[in-house]
Formats: C-alpha cells, sequence, structure tokens
C-alpha cells in the first residue's frame, strides 16, 4: 500500500540501477539511513496493516480469554513474515520500480541499497517468523506463515505481468494472515477464522483497484497487466469494487453469528461496511483519481475501525 499521488503524469521516469559506485556510495551511507531504508524495503505501511488483520483474527479466535504469550509470538512471527515478504517483493520487483514514477526512489532502484543483501535480510525474517511460529505458536499458524510467503512471491507477484486477475488471485495470500491469527489463538480451522478470512479478501479488492486506479499509468509504464490497464473505461474495476464491497457487508457479520464476536461489534461494523460500499458507488458514477482516492482511504480507514469494534466488543 503507497502513500496515494495523483498517478495521472506522464513524466518519463529515469532508470538507475546498482552499480559499484553506487555500493560505494551506500556502504559510505550513516547507519540510521541505511536501518531507516530497510524499514522501508519491509513496507511498514502493508505489514502493519497485516499485523492488524492477524491481530483479528486471533480476538474473533478468543471470544472468552486472550492468551497474552501467544498473542505477543502470533503478532511478532505475523510482523516478521510480512517484512519479509514485502522486502523480497522489492527485490523481484526492482527493475520494474525503476520504471515508475511514484517507486523509481524506492532503496532498491535507487541503488541505495544492495539487492543481495535486502534479499538475505527477506529471506532470515521470513524463516525466523517460521522458526518462531512453529514451537512457540502451533505448527498450524508456521503453515500458513509459510503458504502466505510462497503464495505471494512465487504466484501473485509473478502474475502481476501476466494476467489482469492477479488482484483477485492476490487476496489469498493477503487474507491468509488473517486465518493465522485465528489458528494461533484456537490452534485450528473454524468457521470464525473463515468468516475473518472473507472479511479480508473481500476488502483487498476495493483497497488495490482503487490504487491500480490511481496508478494505472505507472502500472502501464511498469509493464503490470493491472485491471485498469488492460481495461481503460473502468467498467470492470468499478463492478468488481461494489461487487466485493457488497459482499464484505454480510461476511463482516458472520462472526456474530458463529457466537465470535457480540452485538457491539456487529452493530458498529455493518454501517462500517456500507460507508465503505458507498464509497465504491461514488467511484461508479464519477471515475476520477479524487473518488479513487476516497475509497482507498475508507479501506485504510476499514481495518483499524474493524479490529477496535472487536476490541470493545471483547472488553465490554
Amino acid at each position: 500500500m503507497d502513500s496515494p499521488s495523483d498517478g495521472s503524469s506522464d513524466t518519463p521516469v529515469a532508470v538507475s540501477a546498482a552499480s559499484p559506485a553506487a555500493d560505494a556510495q551506500a556502504s559510505s551511507r550513516p547507519m540510521g539511513d541505511v536501518l531507516w531504508d530497510y524499514v522501508l524495503l519491509a513496507k511498514p505501511e502493508i505489514s502493519s496493516v497485516v499485523t492488524l488483520s492477524a491481530f483479528a483474527g486471533f480476538l474473533v479466535g478468543s471470544p472468552t480469554g486472550l492468551s497474552g504469550p501467544t498473542l505477543l509470538w502470533a503478532m511478532l512471527g505475523t510482523a516478521l513474515c510480512a517484512g519479509g515478504v514485502g522486502m523480497l517483493n522489492h527485490v523481484l520487483e526492482r527493475q520494474y520500480d525503476a520504471q515508475m514514477k511514484r517507486t523509481a526512489t524506492r532503496p532498491l532502484p535507487d541503488g541505495r541499497i544492495n539487492p543481495t543483501a535486502a534479499r538475505r535480510v527477506g529471506i532470515l525474517m521470513v524463516c525466523a517468523a517460521v522458526a518462531l511460529l512453529c514451537p512457540l505458536v502451533n505448527v498450524l499458524t508456521a503453515v500458513i506463515a509459510a503458504l502466505t510467503a510462497v503464495l505471494y512471491l512465487f504466484v501473485y507477484t509473478p502474475l502481476k505481468r501476466v494476467t489482469k486477475w492477479n488482484t483477485l488471485i492476490g487476496t489469498v495470500p493477503g487474507a491468509l494472515p488473517a486465518l493465522g491469527g485465528y489458528t494461533a489463538a484456537t490452534g485450528h480451522l473454524g468457521a470464525g477464522g473463515w468468516a475473518v478470512f472473507g472479511v479480508l479478501a473481500c476488502w483487498q479488492m476495493p483497497h488495490f483497484l482503487s490504487l491500480a486506479w490511481m496508478y494505472r499509468k505507472d502500472y502501464d509504464r511498469g509493464d503490470y497487466a493491472m485491471l485498469p490497464v488492460v481495461e481503460p473505461d473502468g467498467n470492470s474495476t468499478a463492478a468488481q469494487m461494489i461487487g466485493f464491497a457488497a459482499l464484505l457487508v454480510p461476511l463482516s457479520v458472520l462472526p456474530v453469528f458463529s457466537d465470535t464476536a457480540g452485538w457491539i461489534y456487529g452493530v458498529g461494523v455493518l454501517p462500517l461496511g456500507l460507508w465503505f460500499l458507498w464509497t465504491t458507488l461514488v467511484f461508479h458514477g464519477e471515475r476520477t483519481g479524487q473518488k479513487a482516492r476516497r475509497v482507498l482511504k475508507a479501506s485504510i480507514l476499514y481495518i483499524p475501525a474493524l479490529v477496535a469494534l472487536l476490541l470493545v466488543d471483547w472488553f465490554v
């Protein structure tokens, strides 16, 4: 999830590449700057949402009580895995990032971080996450974390340049951490876990399609087969945003009927989902970057609001 911008500029992008001179420059940089670039490579904006979604799954799986140590290790493992996957995604897509205006100044295409070093750190983070989750949480949650990494890096990432259905396929690794949060709390798969998985899967479609619409010219430069690039009229983009936002409304209420969330959550999540749906309907009527940004902002607020409702419901 990148910071919103207009995405409509046709300004040519200067492609930068790592070189011995760039490596020498990177080695002479202050340690604080280097560490900050590694933080950026871990995609903290996405990793935080992934960790929040796992926390939501953990809350749904803990209707009667929380295990503090298990929660701590589960969230740490999820954050490590998400950060490592984000870093490896940067490594895999660095040449395409260099072609796009909004990503050309990222640490790898800008030559500030060595790709080999970033790859090693990313692999270490993912392995550490699985190694931590397996003994300290449970094997099932560790398997889900490993599966998330494999699907994101070796299925979703390459498909972004192959098929317009990549966003839909990407909902699976994107929603698995929420299911992992549930299994961390319960040790098994269950209705509550699949409900929160469905919520995260549906939420992702309006979120990422609004982003793809805003940056469609940049994605075209980067040779990405995003739906707004392949079908520039926006008909399918708007229809899918509305459809998945509409499906999100009943799915978000399912935890109430499975007795994994209470009435306070149910009363709050219904208008939250309807508001999110309304922003997609507005976009359908006026397909501008501004209206897409409104959908994006609503999606960014949705997950923290959902977790807040679960927390209030759990404590009351």
